[in-house]
């Protein structure tokens, strides 16, 4: 059975204190709206992941539990990792690959353009930029995570913005 993976860059980010880190920046008012809005469509697609790994940046996590809460995602699915904090592909791959192969479907929440890099090379596609709190939704036919870099499909690319159909 082919893995899924969803890549999701973290939602808006606040930049009005500017003594702040950028690693502890949090959401602005946007990113607080945006991101449990992306949580209610992900359990209304039924793309409920089975494991998520998030950057440990404050912004990565907020948008984790806003997602979490809103989707029904447990907590004790939820790891954090260092490494993706600005992580380039090949670092979240590597993330990627280290995911235990009972895990079917894979969320993984980081930064650009590392997000986006990553989605264009795996899906062999063109998007120029995955935005806050963007999707990218992926199968790739492996059976092993330890595989993951082959060419994947992708299945939905969902964004805060993006036009919803409406249910007659």
């Amino acid at each position: 059975m082919p893995k899924q993976l969803l890549l999701i860059r973290h939602a808006k980010s606040s930049w009005d204190n500017l003594s702040l880190k950028d690693f502890d920046r949090e959401l602005d008012s946007r990113g607080l709206a945006d991101a449990p809005e992306m949580g209610r469509r992900l359990k209304a697609r039924n793309l409920i992941p089975d494991a998520v790994v998030i950057s440990t940046a404050k912004r990565a996590q907020m948008t984790s539990a806003l997602i979490s809460e809103a989707a029904g995602i447990p907590p004790e699915i939820v790891s954090f990792s260092d490494e993706l904090y600005l992580a380039s592909p090949a670092t979240i791959l590597r993330a990627i690959r280290q995911t235990p192969d009972s895990v079917q479907r894979l969320a993984l929440i980081g930064h650009n353009p590392g997000i986006t890099e990553l989605g264009n090379r795996l899906a062999k596609t063109y998007i120029n930029n995955v935005p806050t709190c963007g999707i990218l939704v992926l199968n790739i036919p492996i059976e092993s995570w330890s595989d993951a870099g082959v060419t994947s499909e992708l299945v939905d690319f969902d964004y805060p913005k993006r036009e919803q159909p409406t249910i007659s």
